[in-house]
C-alpha cells in the first residue's frame, strides 16, 4: 500500500509538471507572470497622465448599455459618442468590438486605468476578469481590493477594476505614436494581420510591447486571455478592425517579419505538442504501472475470492444514498461517487431528495409549514427552502436545460434547487426562499401575509421599494427576451410569481415552466392576442409587467368590480388606466395612487409610470415597448429618485419592523 501510495503521489507531481509545461493562466489570482501586473511605466520616462482607449468585446455579460454603464461605470453617452451610435441603443450584437475611452495614469511602477464596479453575487475576481476578456487580472483586481474576498462576492460591492493601458514614451511620441491602444487578443489573431488592421507596422507593434512588458513580451505566444498594446497615430476608428484591408504590399518590412515570426510560432508550437504529448505518454505508462502495482497489493492482501471482491465492488458503487447523488439534466443520470463533477459553467447540477427528505423538511407537511396553495416552507441542513408540489407528470414539462450557469446565478430569478420525482401522483421542486414573500402578498394581503404577521401590522412597500423591484422584474425579462438564444417567454408574469428576499430585491418565479401552467395563468393578466388567437411572443409577458405596473402603482388587484363593490361590473386595471389618462384630470390619478403611500411619492414619477404601464398593455403588440426600453426607463427613473440615497436606506424604509424578525415562514413559487 506504501508503494502504491508513493506511486499515485509521483502521479500528481507529474501532472502537475505537465500543467506548467502546458502553460500558467495569466487571469489567475495566484499568477506568477510578470504580466499580471500590466504595463510597467517610469515617471522618469513616461507622462504621468494620458487619454487613451481599449477595446472591449461585447459578450454575456456585458451586451447591453445598460450593462456596461450600471455595472462598469461606463458612461453610455461617452461610449456612444466614441463608437459613432446613439446613446439610446440598448442592445449590441455579441462579439462587436466597442471603443472603450480610458483615463491612463502611472501608479505604482504601472500604468492603469481605474473603473468602478458594482457587483453581482456570486461573481469572483476571476470571474470579472475572464468577462473583461484580458483587460484586467484576479491579481490585479485582488491588489487594489485588499479587503475584500475574492471569491464568492456579495451583491452590489463596489471593486476599483483596474484596466490595461499605457501611454507613449517621448521616443514614441517622436515616431508620431500619439496613443497605445489596449487590444485584447482572440484566437486567431497574428501581429502581422492586426497590422495592417490598424495600418502600423509588426516591427512597432513588436517595439512597443517589448518596451513596456520587458523581457516578458514573446510575439511569438500571441494567445488569449492577453493584451496587446498597438500604436496609433489617432483614434482608432472600429471599421479599422470590423472589416480587415488587404494587405497593402507597400510595406515589405511587414511581411517579412510576419514570415519569421509565423515559422518560429510554428516551430515553438511543434515542440510543445512534441514535449507535452511525451509527458502526457510517460504520465500514462506510470499511471498503468500503479494501477496494476495496487491491485496486485490488494489482492495479494485480501484473502477473499476474485468472484466475491467483484460482487462487493458492484454493490459499493450501486449503495448510495439519494442525498449523496446529483442529477444534471442533460439527458443522463450518472452515479457521481469517486468521479470528479463537472462543474463547467454549462451545466448546473440540481440536488436529487428522496421523499423522506422532503417529509422531514416540512415535518410531514405540517400546516404550519403551509406558505400558500401547494407551497411549503422547509429546512434542509439548516437551509431555508421553499417545497412546491406539483403532479409528477408534470415534471418532465420543466425546461430543465435552461438551468445552466447564467441562470442560476441571475439575481432576479428564483433558483430551482433540487428535485424529488416520485413513483405517486405527486412530486416536489425545492426553490431558493424568498424570505419576504410574493408580491402581491405586500400588495394584497394574501395567505402568507396573515400567517407571518400579526393581525394588526399595517405592512406596505413604499415608493421607492416598489419603483426598485419593478426595474428588477424588468430586468429579468430583458434577460429572457434579449439575452437567451432562443427567446424564452414566460408566460406566467404575475405579482404571486414575484418574489422578494431579504432585502427586497425581486426574483421572477416558474422559471423554466411555461408548459406545467398553461392553466394557471390569471385573469387579468393575459394579453388580447393569447386571449383570441393563443399566439405565445415576449409581447405577452411585456403585457402582464405592465398589468403589475398598475397594481404598484394602485394597490388594486389586475380585475375588480366597477366601483369596487360586489355586483358591479369587472374592471381590468389595463382599461381602467387609459380611462384615467385620457381624462387628463391629475386628481383623478392622485386618488388612483395606492392609498397606503399617502403623500410619500413623487407625482411626476408616478405619472411617468402610469404612461409607461399604458404603453405596455397597448391592445396591438407592435405598439409595445420591449423589455430592454422598459429596463432603460425605469432605470432613468429610479436614478432620478434614489439619486442621494444608500442602497441600506431602502431596505430600512420598510414600514413593517416584525418582517426582519421572521425567520420560519415566506413564501416562493
Amino acid at each position: 500500500m506504501i508503494v502504491a501510495f508513493q506511486f499515485w503521489a509521483f502521479l500528481f507531481f507529474l501532472l502537475f509538471v505537465t500543467l506548467s509545461v502546458l502553460g500558467e493562466d495569466l487571469l489567475s489570482c495566484e499568477s506568477k507572470s510578470p504580466s499580471a501586473s500590466g504595463y510597467r511605466c517610469d515617471h522618469n520616462v513616461h507622462p504621468i497622465q494620458c487619454g487613451t482607449f481599449a477595446i472591449l468585446r461585447t459578450n454575456s455579460f456585458y451586451d447591453s448599455l445598460f450593462n456596461l454603464s450600471s455595472y462598469l461605470g461606463i458612461n453610455r453617452y461617452v461610449l456612444g459618442e466614441a463608437n459613432g451610435f446613439s446613446p439610446d441603443i440598448e442592445f449590441l450584437a455579441i462579439d462587436q468590438p466597442l471603443i472603450i475611452p480610458l483615463d491612463c495614469k502611472c501608479i505604482g511602477g504601472f500604468f492603469e486605468s481605474a473603473l468602478t464596479k458594482t457587483t453581482i453575487k456570486g461573481e469572483s475576481f476571476y470571474s470579472i476578469a475572464q468577462s473583461l476578456e484580458g483587460l484586467t487580472t484576479c491579481k490585479k483586481i485582488q491588489e487594489k481590493n485588499p479587503n475584500v474576498t475574492p471569491w464568492g462576492l456579495s451583491e452590489k460591492i463596489l471593486l476599483s477594476i483596474p484596466l490595461r493601458c499605457a501611454c507613449p514614451s517621448p521616443e514614441e511620441i517622436s515616431l508620431r505614436t500619439k496613443l497605445l491602444l489596449s487590444y485584447p487578443v482572440k484566437q486567431g489573431d497574428t501581429i502581422a494581420a492586426l497590422a495592417i488592421s490598424f495600418n502600423t507596422t509588426a516591427e512597432r507593434i513588436i517595439d512597443v510591447n517589448r518596451r513596456s512588458q520587458g523581457g516578458s513580451f514573446r510575439p511569438e505566444g500571441l494567445s488569449p486571455p492577453s493584451t496587446l498594446l498597438i500604436p496609433l497615430e489617432g483614434k482608432p476608428k472600429l471599421e479599422s478592425f470590423t472589416k480587415p484591408q488587404q494587405p497593402n504590399l507597400g510595406y515589405p518590412a511587414a511581411s517579412i517579419a510576419s514570415s519569421k515570426i509565423h515559422k518560429k510560432k510554428t516551430k515553438i508550437r511543434m515542440m510543445r505538442v512534441y514535449i507535452a504529448v511525451a509527458v502526457v505518454a510517460f504520465v500514462a505508462i506510470v499511471a498503468l504501472a500503479a494501477v496494476f502495482l495496487f491491485c496486485f497489493l490488494k489482492r495479494k492482501r485480501n484473502n477473499l475470492s476474485k468472484e466475491g471482491d467483484t460482487e462487493l465492488q458492484k454493490l459499493s458503487l450501486s449503495v448510495r444514498t439519494t442525498s449523496e447523488k446529483k442529477v444534471s439534466f442533460d439527458g443522463s443520470q450518472n452515479d457521481l461517487d469517486g468521479q470528479i463533477i463537472d462543474a463547467t459553467p454549462h451545466k448546473l447540477l440540481v440536488e436529487t431528495y428522496t421523499i423522506e427528505e422532503i417529509k422531514k423538511a416540512t415535518e410531514e407537511f405540517d400546516s404550519s409549514n403551509l406558505i400558500e396553495d401547494s407551497v411549503f416552507h422547509g429546512r434542509i441542513s439548516g437551509k431555508n427552502l421553499a417545497i412546491k408540489q406539483m403532479e409528477t407528470s408534470s415534471i418532465s414539462k420543466i425546461d430543465f436545460g435552461l438551468f445552466n450557469d447564467a441562470i442560476h446565478h441571475h439575481p432576479n430569478i428564483i433558483r430551482l434547487l433540487g428535485t424529488c420525482v416520485t413513483e405517486g401522483p405527486d412530486s416536489f421542486l425545492v426553490f431558493e426562499y424568498a424570505k419576504n414573500g410574493s408580491l402581491k402578498d405586500w400588495l394584497h394581503g394574501g395567505l402568507a401575509m396573515k400567517n407571518q404577521f400579526i393581525a394588526s401590522c399595517d405592512c406596505f412597500l413604499t415608493w421607492n421599494q416598489r419603483l426598485r423591484i419593478c426595474l428588477d422584474v424588468a430586468t429579468a425579462l430583458q434577460f429572457m427576451h434579449h439575452i437567451m438564444d432562443p427567446v424564452y417567454v414566460h408566460g406566467n408574469i404575475k405579482s404571486r410569481n414575484i418574489f422578494l428576499d431579504e432585502e427586497f430585491k425581486a426574483k421572477v418565479g416558474n422559471f423554466g415552466m411555461a408548459r406545467c401552467v398553461e392553466d394557471d395563468v390569471a385573469k387579468g393578466y393575459l394579453a388580447p392576442e393569447c386571449l383570441k388567437q393563443e399566439i405565445i411572443t415576449p409581447s405577452i409577458d411585456i403585457f402582464a409587467f405592465g398589468v403589475i405596473l398598475l397594481e404598484v402603482l394602485s394597490g388594486q388587484t389586475p380585475i375588480r368590480s366597477g366601483n369596487g363593490t360586489e355586483g358591479e361590473d369587472e374592471v381590468a386595471l389595463s382599461e381602467k388606466i387609459k380611462v384615467i389618462l385620457e381624462s387628463e384630470n391629475a386628481d383623478e390619478l392622485r386618488e388612483w395612487v395606492d392609498s397606503a403611500l399617502g403623500e410619500n411619492y413623487s407625482f411626476d414619477a408616478a405619472v411617468t409610470l402610469a404612461n409607461l404601464a399604458r404603453a405596455c398593455v397597448e391592445e396591438e403588440p407592435s405598439l409595445r415597448p420591449n423589455a430592454g426600453e422598459i429596463v432603460e426607463k425605469l432605470s432613468r427613473l429610479v436614478e432620478e429618485i434614489l439619486l442621494e440615497r444608500e442602497e441600506q436606506l431602502i431596505i430600512s424604509e420598510s414600514s413593517c419592523k416584525p418582517l426582519f424578525k421572521a425567520d420560519a415562514t415566506s413564501t416562493t413559487m
